[in-house]
C-alpha cells in the first residue's frame, strides 16, 4: 500500500503542502490529493469488508498512523471510518493515544480524526460527549484541539451544546492558535443551532475570548451584527499572534464524505 502511495507521489510544483503545516519538518507529504487517498481506503474496504473486523481495521491504521507521511496516515483513518457502524466507545482510547503520542501531531490529521471517527461515534453514542470534553484539561494540544473539534458533528444534530459550550469556556486561555480557531470554529457551529444563545454566551464572555476566537465565532451573524460584537471586545482583547497559517476553508473532513 505505502508503496502504491510513493508511485503516485507528485512533484511540489505550485502547490506545497509543507506551507499549511507548522512543525519541525518530520510530517512529509506525497501530495497525491484527498481524492486519491480517498479512493485507496475504499479498495481496501472492498477487498476486507468480509474477513476484517473493526479490531483488524483499528490494527491496520495503528500502522498507518505512526508514518510520517500525511496520506498513509489518511487512509488508516479513512479505512477505520468506514467501519463506523462497528465502532464502540471502547475504541475511543485508541483514538486518544494517537493524539497524545503525537502521529497526529497535525491540524489535518486531527481533524480526520475528530471527524470521521470520534464525531460519527459521539452521534451514535451521545452520553460519552463529556467523556472526551474532558480532553481539554490534556497537556497535549492535538488532545485539546480534538476535545471541541470532535463535538462538530453531534452539534450539528442540536446535541451536546451545553457540552460544547463548557469546553469553549475551559479553552478561552489556551494560548495555542490552532485551539483558538477550533473554539471559534465549535461556536460558530453551535451559533448555527441557536444564535440568540451564542451572542448572549458572547456577550458575557467577549473579555475572555481572543479575537481569533471571536472572528470565527461569528462568521455567521450578519455584518452589521459582527461590528457589533468586534466593537464591543475590541478594547479588552488584544489581537493575538497567529502562528500558523491554517487555510481559512472548508475542511473535508467534517463536510460529508
Amino acid at each position: 500500500m505505502k508503496r502504491l502511495l510513493r508511485g503516485m507521489a507528485r512533484p511540489v510544483g505550485r502547490f506545497d503542502a509543507s506551507r499549511y503545516f507548522r512543525g519541525d519538518g518530520t510530517l512529509q507529504f506525497y501530495n497525491i490529493g484527498t481524492e486519491a487517498v480517498r479512493t485507496m481506503a475504499k479498495g481496501l474496504y472492498r477487498v476486507h469488508r468480509h474477513d476484517w473486523s473493526v479490531a483488524d481495521a483499528l490494527a491496520f491504521a495503528n500502522v498507518l498512523i505512526k508514518d510520517r507521511h500525511l496520506e498513509v496516515k489518511s487512509v488508516g483513518i479513512e479505512l477505520l471510518a468506514r467501519y463506523r457502524q462497528a465502532c464502540t466507545p471502547r475504541l475511543l482510547p485508541a483514538w486518544k493515544r494517537w493524539l497524545a503520542k503525537n502521529y497526529s501531531a497535525n491540524w489535518a490529521t486531527t481533524d480526520a480524526i475528530s471527524g470521521y471517527l470520534i464525531g460519527p461515534l459521539l452521534v451514535a453514542h451521545p452520553a460519552f460527549a463529556r467523556r472526551v470534553a474532558v480532553w481539554s484539561r490534556d497537556r497535549n494540544m492535538w488532545v485539546r484541539r480534538a476535545s471541541t473539534v470532535g463535538l462538530i458533528p453531534l452539534v450539528r444534530t442540536g446535541g451536546a451544546l451545553d457540552v460544547a459550550y463548557d469546553v469553549a469556556s475551559r479553552l478561552h486561555a489556551d494560548r495555542e492558535d490552532l485551539i483558538q480557531k477550533a473554539v471559534g470554529w465549535t461556536l460558530r457551529e453551535v451559533g448555527k443551532i441557536d444564535p440568540n444563545r451564542l451572542e448572549r454566551y458572547l456577550g458575557l464572555n467577549g473579555s475572555r475570548l481572543a479575537r481569533t476566537n471571536l472572528r470565527y465565532a461569528i462568521e455567521r451573524f450578519p455584518r452589521r451584527k459582527q461590528q457589533e460584537l468586534l466593537r464591543a471586545t475590541r478594547t479588552r482583547n488584544p489581537e493575538p499572534g497567529t502562528r500558523n497559517p491554517e487555510p481559512r476553508t472548508r475542511n473535508p473532513h467534517l463536510h460529508g464524505r
